[in-house]
């Protein structure tokens, strides 16, 4: 589990395609990776991985995680998109006796949204993201979603997609800062959400079949 609090962000330091898979190696600020095992869950743009190796002694300023990332995970996440050099959120799974902020993020990334307008002021960046109507039903106006990886309070809500309202620590600790139109973006939705749409979705069928 995972809170949505984006805790560095680390780029990507190499590729390989391995049949069914692909391995991903992440260079990330030592501290990060402080008492890390192989089996441990990080989020990679909101993305639960596995870290199937590391090495704490690639160089002075940083540490190398790595991840097996299955074609399925590749499809429905922006992490096919990586290339070498690429920035990416990373957070360490949540740990229990620590301060919660955010909500409770599952790293299980339902679908992507694609940024369709980004519009910037001085103490304030609003983004719009295009989503499948499938999925906009479960964002609500002033809940939360998961972008990338990132805790963010839902701004207004249209028929097509919705509205973020990010300050600018959000966008110097995230790679959103440098998010630009066109993008795909990794969507998780408030999974209380979830489970209220659907159950009262149900309980409305069973009405109406009565």
């Amino acid at each position: 589990m995972f809170t949505g609090i984006v805790q560095t962000k680390a780029q990507v330091n190499s590729i390989r395609d391995q049949g069914q898979f692909r391995q991903l190696e992440i260079a990330v600020a030592p501290e990060h990776l402080l008492a890390v095992e192989t089996g441990a869950s990080i989020a990679i743009n909101g993305c639960c991985l596995t870290v199937t190796g590391f090495d704490h002694h690639a160089a002075p300023e940083r540490s190398l995680v790595r991840f097996d990332v299955i074609d399925e995970t590749l499809r429905l996440t922006n992490l096919g998109d990586l290339r070498v050099g690429s920035t990416v959120n990373f957070e360490r799974s949540l740990t229990l006796g620590r301060e919660l902020g955010g909500h409770i993020v599952s790293g299980h990334i339902q679908t992507t949204a694609v940024l369709a307008e980004r519009i910037d002021s001085e103490n304030n960046c609003r983004m719009y993201l295009k989503l499948a109507p499938k999925w906009l039903e479960y964002i609500l106006p002033k809940g939360f979603v998961a972008v990338d990886g990132a805790s963010l309070t839902v701004g207004e809500v249209s028929d097509e997609g919705f509205w973020l309202h990010l300050i600018p620590e959000t966008l110097d600790l995230t790679i959103l800062g440098d998010a630009t139109p066109g993008q795909k973006l990794n969507i998780e939705a408030d999974q209380q959400t979830v489970t209220i749409v659907e159950t009262v979705k149900r309980v409305l069928q069973r009405t109406i079949a009565d």
